[in-house]
């Protein structure tokens, strides 16, 4: 047996002989003796804390073999998933004016049509539904709940062929939450409504200036409303954008939640992230679609800090595991407004990004993506490397005008992993 590379070893702060060890590919921790760890290390660990490492993936057969399954885990992926993502932009329209919305260069009252969301729908019959995979999707604007006679016409269909073929269909909303109130939420229940993902900025203070209604009044009340009256009906993610000057104030959202009623077990999960850079912008941000956060010190003791605040009060939120980019996932896809596909909703409105269209098919985006951007020999030797692979790809294409690199995240893991790994031990209440 070898020991993986994808395991840190912590001190402990409290005593000098007790170490952690965790797992970054399992996602496992131990905590074990200094004398262990380093027979652990050496080679010479014997009996039941042998056994007890090769179950947790701390020891392997070949680490080298377990490198190459890392490599290849995307490969695994594509063909093993059983289930089919979209994200669908039903419009471009949005009754709020976020001044740091990404989408701001393209916004507009742009709709998709109905004949684009009938081949949409036939689409997904025949190609993902015949094939028995699961669909989920999201719908996403603009405002999606702007389009609900969109959702009607794209659901029903699909909740139907889904049921007489035996699979199962399913859609989350992304929506800024004014729109989200209970008569919606319980008429597009039965059409297969699973989750919903809402924006709050904060305290109303700061959540008015950054998400204010097109008329200029403040959305925080009206979202406030309707998150109390349907947080119990289903799964809701209740997310937020920060900046330096403002990130120590949103724990005060927190409490202001539970003075109204909406308590921990009333939301899914709650994950604040920092204002991205707008597109066509230089600069430092965070994730858009699942990318981590970068190494600039005051956002990794901001994600921390935030991190830190939402469990010790008992509201979940993401674990670390392993994850990339979904560009490297082919049933995972962005259908914008006008039937053009994309692999990441950042890229919406970059041509050069587009992959094909509803009624054109896919075509080989491979080269235009740099889906092998990570498979190099540094990020094939770093042990954050299933945590990152390769970081994001909007985020470089920002700083550089192409996707010619890796977004490295070794500098933000060192120095946030093991805060991040006794957060989860010592304050998480509800495992995801």
């Amino acid at each position: 047996m070898q020991v993986s590379r994808y395991i840190k070893i912590f001190p402990s702060p409290d005593d000098p002989d007790r170490v952690l060890i965790y797992s970054i590919l399992r996602g496992a921790v131990l905590q074990v003796s200094q004398a262990v760890a380093e027979a652990l290390l050496v080679g010479t660990l014997e009996g039941e804390e042998r056994e007890t490492m090769a179950r947790l993936g701390i020891l392997v057969p070949d680490a080298e073999a377990e490198q190459r399954q890392v490599a290849g885990y995307f490969d695994w992926a594509n063909a093993n998933v059983r289930r089919f993502t979209a994200l669908v932009t039903l419009n471009l329209d949005c009754n709020l004016a976020c001044p740091y919305c990404y989408e701001d260069h393209f916004r507009g009252k742009s709709y998709m049509s109905e004949a684009t969301a009938d081949l949409l729908v036939e689409t997904i019959l025949n190609g993902q539904i015949a094939a028995d995979r699961e669909v989920l999707l999201d719908f996403y604007g603009g405002e999606a709940l702007l389009s609900i006679p969109l959702i009607r016409r794209i659901a029903g269909p699909l909740r139907d062929a889904a049921s007489a073929a035996g699979t199962k269909f399913s859609f989350n909303l992304v929506t800024n939450g004014t729109l989200l109130t209970r008569p919606v939420v319980e008429e597009l229940l039965p059409l297969g409504l699973v989750g919903a993902k809402i924006t709050i900025d904060g305290p109303p203070d700061i959540h008015n200036c950054q998400r204010p209604f097109v008329s200029g009044k403040g959305s925080f009340e009206a979202i406030l409303k309707n998150l109390g009256e349907v947080c119990g009906l289903f799964k809701v993610q209740l997310g937020g954008n920060f900046t330096r000057d403002n990130y120590r104030r949103f724990p005060e959202l927190l409490d202001m939640l539970v003075a109204v009623g909406i308590t921990p077990e009333k939301l899914y999960m709650v994950q604040f992230s920092p204002v991205t850079p707008t597109a066509g912008e230089a600069g430092v941000g965070d994730f858009a679609m699942g990318c981590a956060c970068t190494s600039e010190p005051w956002l990794i003791e901001a994600s921390l800090h935030l991190r830190e605040e939402i469990l010790k009060r008992g509201w979940n939120t993401p674990k670390l595991k392993l994850a990339g980019c979904m560009i490297e996932f082919e049933n995972d896809l962005i259908v914008a407004w006008d039937g053009s596909l994309y692999k990441c909703p950042a890229f919406m409105g970059w041509e050069d990004l587009k992959i094909g269209t509803l009624a054109g098919g896919i075509g080989d985006y491979r080269e235009s993506h740099n889906l092998d951007v990570w498979k190099n020999e540094e990020c094939l030797e770093c042990p954050y490397l299933p945590l990152c692979f390769g970081g994001c790809r909007f985020l470089r294409r920002l700083r550089t005008g192409a996707i010619d690199g890796i977004d490295c995240r070794k500098q933000y893991f060192d120095e946030a992993l093991e805060r991040i790994v006794r957060q989860d031990i010592e304050l998480r209440k509800h495992p995801l």
